[in-house]
């Protein structure tokens, strides 16, 4: 039943406003924060997981290069001692 009180109905859409201006103000506020801390931590000395991804497969891939060198220098002077 909808009261026929205009005092009522005016307190009603101001009520109604100031709940979507407070709800609006919440998400203004939420997403003011998130670009704080999206600022605060661009500066830092952050890395994406992908280029740590690619940084940790090429020292991989140089530790395997280093290994199988060093079981090529270990054949030359073996071969080298074996021609002495």
């Amino acid at each position: 039943m909808q009261s026929e009180n205009p005092l009522i109905a005016d307190i009603a859409k101001l009520l109604n406003s100031a709940a979507g201006t407070m709800a609006g103000m919440g998400r203004e506020a939420r997403d003011a924060a998130r670009e704080r801390v999206k600022e605060a931590v661009g500066g830092l000395d952050f890395v994406a997981r992908e280029e740590f991804d690619a940084v940790k497969d090429m020292a991989a891939k140089a530790r395997e290069e280093n290994e199988a060198l060093k079981g090529r220098i270990a054949a030359l002077e073996k071969a080298l001692k074996a021609k002495k």
